[in-house]
């Protein structure tokens, strides 16, 4: 674990650093409603096993997770706001920690954030499940994306079919792919627990597609940051 400097003092953050002698590209891994839990830090984990500094803030650092994911979801949907802010530190983190190139990947809201984010100073995005802000506009210069969807996510209807038209005709180099068998979640552990609720759609790991996703998520970024 380690500790992020923001505008108004420090959040945690959890650091995987990749072997060999850098610099590496780096990632922000940013986690879903339920919070950076142990299926985050694994991913971020397995990012450094591909050769990336990981890095994933607490995004809820500052309070309660229930009321945090309220306010940080907010964000998302409005394209601004603290939970931007402390993305971009974290960029800057792996930046001052000698990342060649970062990129950006969410999951569920993460992935919301993950899309917005796309339009900032990352070098490419991978977005699980992520919300669209209401503004679609922001994709106007966005970074390379990579996103994955699941068919059965009733949160999301369409939302990989209308996310996929709007970057080809803003000219956005993208990979968009909904999975035919999968839902809400499926790309990381269920976690059990009162917490759950802040997700509508009940998560289910689906193993084939999250695999087939870590693929193209890898190849893509392979393609985009190294």
């Amino acid at each position: 674990m380690v500790e992020i400097p923001v505008a108004d003092g420090k959040i945690d953050g959890y650091l995987a650093k990749p072997e060999g002698a850098g610099p590496h590209p780096g990632v922000v891994v940013l986690h879903d409603a339920i919070g950076l839990g142990k299926d985050i830090k694994g991913i971020a984990d397995r990012f450094a096993a591909a050769g990336y500094l990981a890095l994933a803030p607490d995004l809820f650092s500052r309070g309660g997770r229930l009321s945090s994911s309220k306010a940080v979801f907010e964000n998302m949907l409005e394209a601004q706001g603290r939970a931007f802010e402390d993305i971009e530190s974290a960029r800057l983190f792996l930046a001052d920690q000698g990342a060649s190139k970062v990129g950006v990947a969410g999951f569920g809201m993460g992935g919301g954030l993950a899309l917005v984010a796309a339009s900032s100073k990352f070098d490419a995005a991978a977005a699980y499940y992520g919300f669209l802000p209401k503004d679609m506009s922001i994709f106007d210069g966005a970074a390379p994306i990579v996103a994955s969807y699941g068919k059965n996510d009733i949160t999301l209807k369409g939302a990989a079919s209308l996310l996929e038209l709007d970057l080809l005709n803003r000219g956005i180099t993208a990979d968009v792919k909904e999975y035919p068998e999968a839902g809400h979640g499926f790309a990381t552990k269920p976690r059990l627990g009162a917490l759950s609720k802040v997700v509508k759609a009940a998560p289910g790991h689906h193993a084939e597609s999250a695999e087939d996703a870590w693929r193209r998520v890898t190849t893509f970024f392979g393609e985009h940051l190294r």
